[in-house]
């Protein structure tokens, strides 16, 4: 199996909290930038889902705290899409320290809005592979 798509980050001061550990918050930021990243990189765009009348939308996640993280700390967070035959897919990430260590593990439930109906769209699985332009990086 080849390496999963993966973003570098730097922590910075202003994202930690009052004892110097990467506030938890943030660590949703870094999954969302990557989730993004692995989109674009992909060839799906923000504004290519909204012209097709769809948007994703988190429906749930879970967030394993396993190291701390401080301000100056490198990382590089994953992400890998899961798909199954409903209207849901998951989304698996981990956020690893310069030395491998792992710092956090995320796992993501989504989905794909459509935007005019405000309901889920049956086949997301589908949609996506039909959006991009290199759809084997999203597991497709």
């Amino acid at each position: 199996m080849s390496e999963p798509f993966s973003v570098p980050v730097t922590v910075r001061g202003y994202e930690t909290d009052v004892q110097g550990h990467l506030n938890q918050a943030v660590y949703l930021n870094y999954a969302e930038h990557a989730r993004w990243s692995l989109l674009q990189t992909a060839g799906i765009s923000q504004r290519d889902l909204i012209a097709t009348g769809v948007g994703p939308v988190a429906l749930e996640t879970t967030i394993g705290f396993r190291r701390e993280l401080l301000a100056g700390d490198e990382a590089v967070v994953s992400c890998v899409f899961e798909w199954g035959e409903g209207k849901t897919f998951r989304i698996r990430q981990t956020v690893r320290k310069a030395d491998g260590t792992v710092a956090a593990e995320i796992t993501a439930v989504g989905g794909l809005l459509d935007l005019t109906a405000r309901r889920l769209v049956t086949a997301p699985r589908e949609r996506f592979r039909d959006l991009a332009k290199d759809p084997a990086l999203l597991g497709l």
